[in-house]
């Protein structure tokens, strides 16, 4: 291991030291806000340097080992410990180093999820439902919470656009590489001839800002507009100006809220939609400056670039950016993509690791 990763991990073993220290102290409890802070710095810090203790045990147990090898009637014996203990003590570095990454400081967000019909039609707009109804499936599996923030729907029960928020912790660590463009070869159910047609849907995947004021927002630079709502059934339709659209003149984006019968609950969400996409299009910014230096193995989630496809024929998905294909389309339709992020998620991370070893 790295001289600067020991040093760096005798520190943070020293400061956990310290943090528990302090949560011992009487009186510890009279600032409830440093308090919490300890308390998660704690809980941040016990696994790393457990993990550090453990990937020293075996250095010891090797160190140890290697004095038996002196030992002739124990040299068998020895070197079982010896390769034992090299095991162990590899496996436990590679932990040690995946953990002192670097954290994204979004992975723990709540997230906002975009769908939006690209080519392909009335088609387009039924795979984007599809698409919908994948990510909730996996945000339920996930016990992560799914609230509808807009919807525009196609002629088909399909949607042109649709937005929704998933709340549940590490949502947006999860599908962060979902961001994208998904294409999808089927029969569509409106062709006679039984040919395959090629669609394509795009997805964004935005962490929730914490707060409004998090992205510096002119109250100047926005235009809104109240109109009635419109919906799918007589019932649904609001008779007073209840939609809100949120215009941001210098970058021309443009949010509606139609989901609450609250014209302030609506302007509300429609707020924090508006800051997300803001803070989208600044990370996206900070990502395309990095990806200048070092380009990215899962890609840089732009939504222009196409990342995956969905072959109904042969059930076939694949990812192009890690070149992965599964023959399992029906159960990951169904919400089952764990195989999926968990191998976006440790392709990033292996990049990482061949990163910090540069």
């Amino acid at each position: 291991m790295k001289p600067s990763l020991l040093a760096k991990l005798d520190q943070l073993t020293q400061r956990l030291e310290e943090v528990s220290a302090l949560l011992n102290q009487e009186g510890a409890t009279a600032d409830m806000e440093y308090y919490r802070k300890l308390t998660r710095e704690h809980a941040e810090l016990e696994p790393l340097v457990a993990l550090h203790a453990q990937w020293t045990q075996a250095q010891a147990d090797l160190i140890a080992a290697q004095d038996m090898m002196r030992d002739p009637e124990m040299k068998n014996f020895a070197q079982e410990e010896i390769d034992a203990a090299q095991g162990r003590a590899a496996t436990l570095e590679l932990d040690l180093q995946k953990m002192m990454l670097p954290k994204d400081p979004n992975d723990d967000r709540n997230i906002f999820l975009e769908i939006r019909a690209g080519t392909g039609g009335d088609e387009s707009a039924l795979f984007a439902g599809d698409l919908l109804r994948m990510y909730t499936r996996f945000a339920e599996r996930k016990r992560w919470q799914v609230e509808m923030v807009s919807e525009s729907l196609s002629e088909l029960s399909g949607y042109k656009e649709v937005i929704v928020r998933v709340a549940g912790h590490g949502a947006y660590s999860r599908l962060k590489f979902e961001s994208g463009g998904h294409r999808v070869q089927r029969v569509p159910a409106t062709e006679a001839q039984g040919r395959i047609h090629t669609s394509a849907c795009t997805v964004a995947v935005m962490p929730e800002a914490d707060e409004i004021g998090e992205v510096d927002i002119n109250p100047g630079d926005l235009r809104i507009d109240t109109f009635r709502a419109s919906g799918a059934g007589g019932q649904h339709i609001n008779k007073t100006d209840s939609a809100v659209r949120i215009t941001h003149l210098p970058s021309g984006i443009v949010v509606e809220c139609q989901d609450d019968r609250s014209q302030h609950k609506n302007k509300a969400q429609a707020l924090k939609v508006l800051a997300t996409r803001i803070k989208d299009v600044q990370l996206r910014a900070q990502q395309s400056a990095e990806a200048a230096t070092r380009k990215s193995l899962v890609g840089s989630g732009d939504r222009s670039e196409r990342i995956r496809t969905y072959n109904f024929p042969q059930g076939r998905i694949t990812d192009h950016r890690i070149n992965l294909t599964l023959y399992k389309l029906e159960m990951v339709m169904e919400g089952d993509l764990d195989e999926l992020t968990d191998a976006l998620i440790a392709e990033h991370q292996a990049e990482l690791l061949a990163a910090l070893a540069d």
